[in-house]
């Protein structure tokens, strides 16, 4: 297992290089934009190449992908120019590790602006995904078991009205009923839990983390049914039931354990896909999240935040799908890990 494991990871941290230098060659090849929006409208040709010189693109793309991988690393300086470096050398700063570039727009590292609003995103993503694992699960499970009832019914039919709502709509609602007109709610707002605690950095997170996980929920809640049912006709549970074995134990360790497989492949990739893709709900609730941020940097052409985040989620991504394949074998016996 243990092999298995780092097996996974070398191939996730080579998957990873890789999709930095996608990256570069997407983002880096023409930088212009990026360069006359740090500078503003009436920017002089000298002013444009020094703050091409001193973030790095008038070097060829493979260089600057190079020293991308050296900062987050080891660090880097900047700039790193070294003629700049020798007239100016009081402006040279050190970006420590894991140093993914410099926002100009932003006049600070790219990990110092992203820090934070990374842990709203990761906050607002975890509560949400707890939500729509637990129910979402649970109420599939309860529809498939109570096939062509009147709970399947309604199940099966609330979750496809919720499903067909906009994200954007869901937080309006919940934030007009429940937190203003109501007062069920706070007014959402992010606490830390070094600064309020558990309870008060939860509270913060209910309504968007909900706005979120009721559109993953409703998907879960099929996909479910769904899969629970076709197992439910393979030949290995009716032997099951035909020994004796009591509905409970058929049911927890031979059918939900056989559709458990597909259920984890998509939860590892929707968490990691509503951690970077959540800038409507974050807009709804006022959360300064990545979402927001990604949304902002791609308004100002501000390539080292952009590149930043698509690296971050990147190796969230990849994570995810680590963590996922590493579940396989506890879940499901027949995957080898040799």
């Amino acid at each position: 297992m243990f092999a298995y494991a780092v097996r996974r990871i070398l191939i996730g941290l080579a998957m990873l290089v890789v999709m930095t230098l996608i990256t570069f060659l997407l983002f880096m090849n023409n930088t212009t934009a990026s360069v006359l929006a740090s500078c503003g409208k009436n920017c002089q040709p000298e002013q444009k190449a020094i703050i091409a010189k001193t973030l790095g693109y008038d070097a060829p793309v493979y260089v600057q992908w190079g020293k991308f991988l050296k900062g987050v690393v080891a660090g880097r300086n900047f700039p790193d120019d070294p003629a700049l470096v020798a007239d100016h050398p009081e402006l040279v700063a050190h970006c420590p590790a894991p140093c993914l570039g410099y926002s100009f727009k932003n006049s600070n590292f790219v990990w110092d602006v992203m820090k934070d609003a990374m842990w709203v995103s990761i906050s607002i993503a975890v509560v949400a995904f707890a939500i729509w694992i637990i129910i979402g699960v649970l109420l599939g499970i309860i529809a498939a078991l109570k096939r062509g009832t009147w709970i399947d019914k309604v199940i099966v039919g609330v979750t496809l009205v919720i499903f067909a709502f906009p994200t954007f709509f869901i937080g309006q609602l919940l934030y007009v009923f429940l937190a203003i007109k109501t007062g069920w709610f706070a007014i959402p707002t992010y606490t830390t839990i070094a600064d309020g605690g558990v309870m008060a950095w939860l509270s913060g997170l209910i309504l968007p983390a909900v706005t979120l996980a009721v559109f993953y929920m409703a998907g879960y809640v099929r996909m479910t049914r769904a899969f629970v049912l076709e197992t439910s006709t393979e030949d290995y549970i009716r032997t099951a039931q035909a020994k004796g074995l009591s509905a409970r134990a058929v049911i927890g360790k031979h059918t939900f354990r056989a559709a458990l497989t597909p259920i984890v492949t998509m939860a590892g990739m929707d968490l990691a896909l509503v951690l970077g893709g959540a800038p409507i709900t974050e807009s709804v609730f006022n959360f300064n999240g990545l979402g927001k941020l990604a949304v902002t940097a791609t308004r100002e052409f501000d390539l080292p935040i952009n590149i930043g985040i698509v690296v971050f989620l990147s190796a969230f991504v990849i994570l995810a799908n680590v963590i996922v394949d590493i579940a396989y074998a506890f879940i499901d016996p027949r995957v080898s890990v040799k």
